[in-house]
């Protein structure tokens, strides 16, 4: 005898996910034993005014998953019960790095092993982004976004609207959805890295120029050099923004460089070497971004960062507790030798 099992379709999820979540909920709750037989495709699209292809769908994933067993001539059956109510999340990075590994990492860590997380890159490609979201309206309980996207700001806010604010989750960089009330873990590029170089000041007093190396083949936030000038401008500091540092590039004696992206800085490190030039005396480095390497290297180089695992932990944090919050992520100064 087949079982029957009860379906509730509701307008803002896939039909073919609300039949999967109501096997699920079915087997958690005893009304489904293994071995049990449940009703054909053709069956249970005629009992619920359904395509044949979006319960067809369905049963694919329960089978994927393990769930169901198809028998050839026989129909469809459970084959497991031990099923836990697990989430689903959809993260979706920018592009790959040192510092997004380690936001993953954290990330994955802290929300446990009963959430499924599927990692995914939109490379600052607004269609690749708008494809992947609304394909997966309704297939994820979180979406946790990194919004990184350079023109089409409109159409970027559109695309967000999509998702149900309590299920977004902006993070590294906040954006207003007018009044949609998401969470998100941000940087404020701007005033991050104004209260930074204030924090350095002491140590850049010595020099008697500050360059910032912005890279132009990766993008980066605007609101870098924005605040950058800020500082500049407010302590009457003579500056100068280049754009990449490249291996014929000059290096200015007696000055201090803001580097972002770490070929800059390599290339950086051997044009002060060709010229003998002492790093920390003639010239000082800040790099943006903490990385390990970044402790050894030269004796210590000098980062201004966000803290990129508590970012991860933070909104891995927003998940377990069923949270709604804006929270800006901490950013320091950590003072070493290249200052």
């Amino acid at each position: 005898m087949e079982i029957q099992f009860d379906i509730e379709f509701k307008e803002s999820a896939p039909k073919y996910m609300q039949i999967i979540k109501s096997l699920v909920q079915a087997i958690s709750k005893g009304k489904l034993k293994r071995g049990d037989k449940i009703p054909s495709i053709n069956q249970l699209s005629e009992e619920y005014l359904l395509s044949r292809d979006t319960v067809e769908k369905a049963y694919k994933h329960l089978i994927k998953d393990g769930i169901l067993i198809s028998v050839r001539g026989k129909g469809y059956f459970i084959n497991r019960v031990d099923i836990e109510n697990t989430l689903r999340v959809l993260l979706v990075f920018n592009k790959i790095s040192n510092y997004k590994k380690q936001i993953y990492n954290a990330f994955v860590e802290n929300v446990g092993r009963n959430v499924n997380v599927d990692l995914h890159i939109h490379h600052s490609n607004i269609n690749i982004f708008k494809n992947l979201i609304k394909n997966s309206i309704g297939e994820y309980d979180y979406y946790v976004i990194m919004p990184h996207f350079y023109e089409k700001a409109d159409e970027v806010v559109e695309i967000l609207k999509l998702i149900p604010a309590e299920k977004l989750i902006l993070l590294d960089k906040d954006i207003d959805l007018n009044s949609k009330k998401h969470s998100s873990v941000y940087q404020n590029f701007e005033k991050d890295i104004v209260t930074a170089l204030n924090d350095a000041k002491d140590l850049l007093n010595v020099y008697k120029k500050l360059i910032l190396i912005f890279p132009t083949i990766i993008p980066y936030p605007k609101e870098i050099i924005k605040g950058f000038r800020i500082f500049c401008i407010q302590h009457e500091i003579e500056h100068e923004i280049i754009y990449d540092f490249h291996e014929n590039s000059t290096v200015i004696n007696h000055a201090a460089y803001v580097v972002i992206e770490e070929n800059d800085l390599v290339n950086l490190i051997k044009k002060c070497r060709e010229h003998q030039l002492s790093i920390g005396k003639d010239i000082g480095i800040i790099s943006y971004n903490e990385t390990p390497l970044k402790e050894i290297l030269l004796d210590g180089i000098t980062t201004i960062s966000t803290d990129h695992e508590q970012m991860g932990k933070t909104a891995a944090e927003l998940i377990i507790e069923n949270k709604r919050a804006i929270i800006k992520n901490p950013f320091t100064l950590i003072k070493r030798k290249s200052l």
